[in-house]
């Protein structure tokens, strides 16, 4: 079998061999009517200039040519002497907190392109760091100045920094509202919220929505009631509206209309929600889900067992003490007056240190009585009026560029009922050019309409994405032969034919639908008067001789019957193979046995070779590193991805505190949005080094006590990994950083860890940063994952 991959990029490629250039050549000399002018266009052919290389020399003049035939909405030389900027920065010169000046540059350009310009929608393609979150914020205030008529905004956060936006929104504009639309009271403030529509206000409002909660729908049982009535004659138990008590109507086997049954309305009515024919009521009703709760004492006190300090005994003594009504509205309406609780001698009821802990928590706590869940973003496509919102803030939104998500097509429709849209990212791309379609389509589908790229008849986008990646985008059409013998009097050949996606998107494209909306910003913008230093380095450890030799007689033997299941076209082993040799120098403190998925035969038996308290070599060296930031009085934030089955968080926390450390492990189990209390929690109680998942504080949290970060493992996730490591490096941080990488020589982490980089060099040349060649990004080799490139070179070892 021969596999041909036929790579179709949507502009032709940018170097020529001499080969290939031949026939111009002749052409160019047939033209020339001299020898001499072929073999000088020959030499300029041939020669190779790196990309690079190019940009630097002739870059300024390409980009005077670039100006000049696509003017920028924004040229700060030109825009800051008219008065309408001034007037823009001195709404900004008088908020709570002032942005910087590149952050500032940033919010008028996205004023001047939706307000000015009347663009729907804008892009914040800023670096991890940044203040994406203040300059969103920044942004909101000055729209709300311009558009009186809906001077409101809503925010689409991850679920675990809701409440960041809230303080960060408090913090920065003065005589802010922010409506937290995250909770079980999300459907009473939405109501609220509907009530209010006839209300002008001139007080900045803005709404902070989670996106879990966003796509959330609710739970809900078929509402009807039983009565008896007479049919034929006859005594029957018929289902009937609430509201009219008519009974509701089936038909039977010979078209004839008949009450319906009990057990039959129960069938139907569950389908879908259903209305009466007869009075158009609904026959359905909201229901909670989960443990149904008995009363409303229970409810409290579930409510009060949610707080730090407060236990099951402590819970029934203030319930008993002050009644199940008054404890009700005070967490209803004014959680704060429960801080300030007294009892019948006037003295307050918690203590300093439990009020503050329980402050904390009462940020981000939200309790309800009477209404069960409902989808927000129904809600408002249906209840509210259409721009009722003035801006839509969407941060992290790469998150939505899937096409099938649920999450993404919520996000779409509250575009859709919204007057603007800000689309907050670090990585505005995955690489792919239907990345950027599906994100394009929910946030500005004018465009892509206007270049004939919209639903078939039946609503389908399968021919409008396909489309899309044909003229902008990479598509790799795989030639598969194969011999075949069906014929009766000679042997044939059969030939499939199958389309896949590459990375790459062509510049055409990023000219038409990126630069036209988008503004960049990059910490090293910002300037190192507002940052610290920041310094990656890579430890290079070596392994102990007995772990050495075990590790590579492991491995010749895993990698030789990986090879014999190969060529038997069995891939089954590939995943198990990889993993162990990537995960057993740093489990090597147990046994590892090695099995077949299918099968499970016996594959490789690996004693433990250290003991519960004996370091391996990197535990060693990261005891090491702890010890020495200690000593300068820094804190040290460990990453490590073996946290679940082959967990190594919990015997790093022990050989730590064996040593006199005071150690943190942050795991899946605190909440999302509760892990940057306990963080905080965990700073105050005065802890050295802080154990995690990179995958759990990815986004969004501002590690800044922890001026050093050690990864014990990078992981296959180059975001992840980006992101992970910026968690300190961000504006408010008063000490150099530095992070390092700790890797065992001479195994597979090393492999891994060589194609992280070449993965991070080809996603940062997305973002702005230019690589030697700008078809990079087209390589083959370089669109695959993480995980098949290290499999492809670990079958060559």
């Amino acid at each position: 079998m021969n596999d041909l991959a036929i790579a179709e990029p949507a502009v032709a490629e940018a170097s020529t061999t001499a080969a290939e250039a031949a026939p111009v050549v002749q052409e160019v000399a047939d033209e020339l009517g001299t020898i001499e002018g072929a073999d000088f266009l020959a030499e300029v052919i041939d020669e190779t200039l790196p990309l690079g290389d190019f940009i630097r020399e002739f870059g300024q003049g390409l980009l005077d040519q670039v100006r000049s035939q696509n003017p920028p909405v924004y040229l700060p030389q030109r825009d800051q002497l008219s008065e309408v900027w001034l007037a823009r920065q001195q709404i900004l010169d008088n908020l709570k907190r002032k942005p910087f000046k590149e952050q500032s540059e940033a919010v008028q350009a996205i004023v001047k392109l939706l307000a000015d310009r009347g663009e729907p929608a804008a892009v914040l393609n800023a670096e991890m760091g940044t203040g994406k979150t203040m300059m969103a914020i920044c942004v909101s205030v000055l729209l709300q100045q311009l558009q009186r008529r809906n001077p409101r905004t809503l925010v689409i956060s991850p679920p675990h920094l809701v409440y960041k936006w809230r303080r960060e929104i408090l913090d920065t504009v003065p005589g802010a509202r922010v409506w937290i639309l995250n909770g079980p009271d999300t459907l009473r403030k939405l109501l609220q919220m509907r009530a209010r529509l006839g209300i002008t206000t001139s007080q900045p409002e803005f709404f902070v929505l989670g996106r879990v909660r966003m796509r959330m729908g609710f739970h809900w049982r078929p509402s009807f009631i039983e009565r008896t009535i007479l049919v034929g004659g006859q005594r029957f138990v018929a289902a009937c509206c609430p509201c009219c008590m008519r009974p509701l109507e089936s038909k039977g086997d010979d078209d004839e209309t008949l009450p319906m049954s009990v057990p039959l309305a129960k069938q139907v009515l569950s389908d879908r929600r259903r209305k009466c024919e007869h009075c158009n009521s609904t026959l359905w009703m909201l229901i909670r889900n989960g443990r149904p709760i008995d009363s409303m004492s229970d409810l409290v006190l579930n409510a009060l067992q949610q707080m730090p300090t407060i236990g099951p005994v402590s819970a029934k003594r203030l319930l008993s003490k002050f009644g199940e009504k008054t404890l009700a509205a005070m967490l209803e309406d004014n959680v704060y007056e429960f801080l300030n609780l007294m009892d019948e001698n006037g003295e307050l009821v918690f203590s300093d240190k439990q009020a503050k802990r329980m402050e904390r928590s009462l940020a981000t706590f939200e309790f309800s009585i009477g209404q069960g869940g409902y989808q927000p973003t129904e809600f408002i496509k249906r209840y509210l009026p259409t721009n009722y919102f003035g801006l839509l803030v969407v941060d992290e939104g790469h998150e939505y560029k899937n096409e099938g998500s649920a999450q993404g097509q919520a996000m779409g429709v509250l575009a859709s009922q919204c007057e603007k849209v800000l689309l907050l990212t670090g990585t505005l791309m995955g690489g792919y050019a239907d990345d950027l379609f599906h994100l394009l389509w929910r946030v500005n589908p004018r465009v892509l309409i206007e270049d004939g790229f919209k639903p078939s008849k039946t609503g389908s986008m399968a021919a409008a994405t396909m489309g899309f990646m044909r003229v902008h985008g990479v598509l790799k059409d795989i030639y598969k032969e194969t011999s075949t013998t069906s014929h009766r009097t000679a042997k044939g050949k059969g030939v499939t034919v199958r389309t896949s996606k590459a990375p790459g998107f062509g510049p055409v494209g990023i000219l038409r639908y990126v630069l036209p909306i988008t503004v960049f910003l990059k910490l090293r913008d910002i300037g190192q008067k507002v940052l610290p230093a920041y310094d990656e380095s890579f430890v290079d450890v070596q392994m102990g001789d007995d772990q050495a030799e075990a590790y590579a007689d492991m491995s010749r033997k895993l990698v030789q019957i990986l090879k014999q299941a190969l060529a038997m076209k069995d891939s089954t082993l590939l995943g198990v193979v990889m993993n162990v040799l990537l995960a057993w120098p740093e489990c090597c403190f147990r046994s590892e046995t090695v099995r077949h998925p299918r099968s499970k035969e016996l594959l490789h038996m690996q004693p433990a070779l250290f003991d519960d308290v004996e370091c391996t070599p990197k535990e060693a060296k990261l005891i090491e590193l702890c010890m020495d930031e200690k000593a300068l009085g820094r804190k040290v934030l460990v990453y490590s991805i073996y946290s679940g089955t082959r967990d190594t968080t919990a015997r790093l926390r022990m050989l730590l505190e064996a040593r006199g450390f005071k150690v943190a492990v942050l795991r899946a189990s605190v909440d999302a949005a509760k892990r940057e209390d306990w963080v905080a929690d965990q700073v105050e109680r005065g802890i050295d080094v802080l154990i995690t998942n990179p995958e759990l504080v990815k986004t969004g949290l501002d590690l800044l006590e922890f001026p050093t970060i050690a990864f014990m493992q990078s992981g296959f996730n180059v975001y992840t990994m980006l992101q992970a490591a910026r968690r300190s490096w961000r504006i408010g941080q008063k000490h150099d950083v530095r992070v390092i990488f700790l890797g065992y020589a001479g195994t597979s982490q090393m492999e891994c860890l060589r194609l992280m980089a070449k993965k991070i060099a080809v996603s940062q040349s997305t973002s702005g940063d230019m690589p030697e060649s700008g078809l990079d990004v087209l390589n083959d080799n370089e669109g695959e994952s993480i995980e098949m490139a290290l499999a492809r070179d670990l079958l060559t070892m």
